[in-house]
């Protein structure tokens, strides 16, 4: 089943949120079906820099290459605001269907942006957004149908409910995919969106949003797509920070410790066995015997 019959379908598809290559491989290996690049782990990861607007176009689209290049699952994509206007947007969205992403979210931030759950945001408006939603799906449909435009707003902090809904109809109607409205911080709002907008929605667990189970996600409304954007940045953050601790305390004999995965079992994870197998049906045996003889 293809990822736009499967967003339509009663399936809710949970994509994990990626911010490497690396994180995104373990997504696949787990057994997710979609997996998420985050705008926010990508400025993190890469820059070591906040999510305000910092990282541009050519670092995500550097990232997003080597995203898809690692999984066999669809990739969606934050794209920010498009980075500029209309015009800026469909080179965003040519490059983002070269570079193999299943799919895309813009919003309606003014730039430079902030992270959706940040005070001081502030929006373009309605007209200037649904230009860039009419510039995203010419586009699309020109290279690629099955790609999604998913329409992201982020007034419901800066213009109340109604006026994001408003929106939301706006978005929907200029042709849309998926909306995506960030900044909840109640089940009451997520509801009130759920049952009332006109396309299918994103649901975005990170920041102040209700942390929900899907079940509790499905009685809200018509939400099709849960991500979880920044959670195992979050987590190997925390542990790198924990083992430096116990390093910088009680000595370099700290990697002995029986939590933390072994050379071997690393190697085999990152993927040197299928190395090794082409290895052995296309170079010379002496050049084997040399490239492995420490390991």
């Amino acid at each position: 089943m293809k990822l736009r019959e499967t967003i339509l379908s009663d399936e809710i598809l949970i994509a994990p949120g990626a911010h490497d290559a690396l994180s995104a491989k373990i997504v696949e290996i787990m057994g997710f079906k979609l997996v998420y690049m985050t705008g926010f782990g990508v400025s993190a990861s890469m820059n070591g820099m906040p999510d305000v607007g910092l990282i541009s176009f050519e670092e995500m689209l550097w990232m997003l290459r080597r995203i898809v290049n690692a999984v066999n699952i669809p990739v969606i994509a934050d794209a920010d605001t498009g980075y500029g206007n209309a015009i800026n947007v469909i080179r965003t969205v040519k490059e983002y269907i070269r570079a193999g992403a299943a799919g895309l979210h813009i919003e309606d931030q003014v730039f430079p942006k902030r992270c959706g759950h940040v005070e001081g945001k502030e929006i373009i408006p309605c007209e200037e957004m649904v230009g860039k939603i009419l510039a995203a799906i010419d586009t699309r449909n020109s290279l690629n149908r099955d790609f999604l435009i998913i329409a992201r707003t982020d007034a419901l902090n800066v213009e109340g409910l109604e006026k994001t809904l408003e929106r939301l109809d706006l978005y929907a109607e200029a042709g849309a995919d998926m909306l995506f409205v960030d900044g909840i911080k109640t089940v009451e709002e997520a509801e009130y969106f759920g049952k009332n907008a006109r396309k299918p929605l994103v649901y975005n667990m990170g920041g102040l949003a209700p942390k929900l189970s899907i079940t509790e996600i499905r009685k809200l409304g018509n939400y099709k797509l849960v991500i979880l954007p920044t959670y195992m940045l979050r987590v190997a953050v925390d542990a790198m920070r924990k083992l430096l601790e116990r390093i910088r305390r009680e000595g370099v004999q700290v990697v002995k410790s029986p939590e933390i995965m072994d050379s071997k079992t690393f190697y085999e994870f990152i993927g040197f066995p299928k190395i090794k197998e082409l290895e052995e049906k296309y170079l010379p045996p002496q050049t084997i015997r040399k490239k492995y003889s420490n390991l």
